[in-house]
């Protein structure tokens, strides 16, 4: 095989204030700040990693793809990512175990809960 999976597109009405965000939501690294091409990483080396591309148009409707992330303790990463400025949001899922969020731009993503050991 040979593809090598380089990153996910976000469109992004500010994809700098956005990708920052993200930044600190996850914990990465910026690798590209430029204003139409904010890209981050786990680190500078490990792909893949996430570019924020600008657009003009609104998001409209739920993602037809979401990300999500394990933490070791949901709760408190839920509480973390509300306080950095994410909010609760219903896509339908109804009760799960799952938190849907949402970014500032309204970008939903999962929080899961831990795996059992």
């Amino acid at each position: 095989m040979s593809l090598i999976w380089e990153q996910v597109v976000i469109a992004a009405a500010d994809p700098v204030a956005l990708g920052e965000w993200w930044t600190k939501a996850l914990g990465w690294v910026v690798v590209n700040d430029a204003e139409d091409e904010y890209e981050i990483r786990l680190s500078q080396d490990v792909l893949p990693g996430l570019i924020f591309v600008p657009v003009p148009e609104e998001k409209r409707g739920q993602n037809r793809l979401h990300l999500d992330f394990r933490p070791v303790d949901q709760k408190a990463e839920v509480d973390r990512l509300l306080t950095l400025g994410a909010r609760r949001t219903d896509v339908g899922q109804g009760a799960q175990p799952w938190v849907v969020l949402a970014d500032p731009e309204g970008n939903e993503f999962c929080v899961l809960a831990p795996r059992a050991s």
